[in-house]
């Protein structure tokens, strides 16, 4: 586990499952564009909060890549889910800007929400092809950014499915940290 504190803000990068994040407010669903349950992370969280999570999510469907909507967690031990649509790998153009508007349009939910607590996946990294280390530059990069508009938000967690990529994660988070 990797851990830095900005502003006030922790950010940590760990292994673990996205679907079991109890001392989080909210998870982020690396979510398809109908909000329906799908591989991954979004079949981990689907599976997790049982059907109400899906029929809350029909009525805003269609999400778009880039797009953040969020919902209550049903029974998830979290109150909210994010869910982000993120680029498919060199389908969806510009990705890497489009990756980054997954983050900050999350946090600027956390900020509306008031959450204080967040944990995101590595979003776009796994069917939507997206190669791990510079999507994990594009995420820990942005969220560092966007800590200087964030007034509650005090703890952001990376849920990385693999001890390699969590040990990546933390590398590029201590790089970033340390560079500003």
């Amino acid at each position: 586990m990797t851990m830095r504190n900005r502003r006030g803000v922790f950010i940590e990068c760990v292994e673990g499952d996205i679907a079991d994040q109890p001392d989080m407010e909210a998870v982020v669903n690396a979510a398809n564009a109908e909000l329906r349950i799908g591989g991954g992370v979004a079949g981990a969280l689907h599976a997790a909060a049982g059907p109400g999570l899906e029929e809350e999510c029909r009525p805003l469907a269609p999400i778009r890549p880039g797009q953040a909507v969020i919902t209550s967690a049903h029974r998830l031990p979290n109150r909210h889910v994010i869910h982000c649509l993120g680029p498919v790998y060199g389908r969806d153009q510009p990705e890497d800007v489009l990756l980054a508007a997954c983050y900050r349009n999350a946090l600027h939910l956390v900020e509306l929400r008031r959450i204080r607590s967040v944990a995101f996946p590595a979003i776009s990294t796994g069917a939507f092809g997206y190669p791990v280390e510079p999507a994990a530059r594009i995420a820990l990069s942005t969220v560092l950014d966007e800590l200087q508009h964030l007034t509650t938000a005090r703890h952001v967690r990376f849920v990385l499915y693999s001890a390699q990529d969590a040990m990546l994660h933390g590398r590029i988070l201590e790089e970033l940290h340390d560079r500003t």
